[in-house]
């Protein structure tokens, strides 16, 4: 039942925006000519792109109860989904999120040794600027492979396992995890009101 979740779906369905912001990162690294040794500009960017939200992923996990810049009250979540955020928390979340992390820093190596080929292309006037927006794309690339993987750990979640968890008492959400932008009661309609909506409709 839990897997019917809609937030659960619809931050998995980020995943399919990974490739755009590597796409970013390619044409980022190759804009102009490098200003210093090509291992210590891949350095940088692989510190500023993949800490912070590795970090973030292993001590505050993202709350997926959130659609762009509203998040759900903690308040407003259910027990189910309370439990839900639990699994942020378990050894299955952290070796996901930190085979992520290395599958990102390989394909920035393979992104930065063809960027040659599409220098011609690139938008970007210089590589100062081409750095910066390659550092920002490949944060954003870990943080749209990051939260996908964090939902495939719940999907490895049995039910029964998830049963198992306590969930945290709602005053301890905040504390435990990211919950970004503003706070509101409602964003999604829940699965209960779909189903008693359905019924008075019979």
């Amino acid at each position: 039942m839990y897997k019917k979740e809609p937030y659960l779906w619809i931050h998995f369905a980020g995943l399919a925006i990974l490739p755009l912001w590597l796409e970013l990162v390619w044409l980022g690294l190759a804009a102009g000519k490098p200003i210093l040794p090509v291992i210590v500009e891949l350095g940088i960017i692989a510190l500023v792109g993949t800490v912070p939200i590795l970090l973030m992923q292993w001590t505050r996990p993202f709350d997926i109860f959130s659609i762009l810049f509203l998040s759900l009250q903690p308040d407003q979540l259910s027990e189910q989904q309370r439990q839900l955020l639990k699994v942020f928390k378990t050894p299955k979340h952290r070796v996901l999120t930190g085979l992520g992390a290395i599958a990102l820093l390989v394909a920035l190596w393979f992104i930065a040794r063809y960027s040659p080929l599409v220098a011609s292309v690139t938008p970007f006037p210089n590589h100062a600027v081409g750095l910066l927006v390659a550092a920002i794309a490949f944060l954003a690339s870990n943080l749209f492979l990051q939260v996908p993987l964090s939902v495939m750990a719940v999907f490895l979640t049995s039910n029964t396992q998830l049963e198992n968890f306590t969930p945290d008492p709602p005053e301890q959400i905040t504390s435990n995890y990211f919950v970004p932008g503003l706070r509101v009661k409602k964003i999604l309609p829940s699965l209960v009101e779909d189903k008693n909506q359905l019924s008075q409709n019979k």
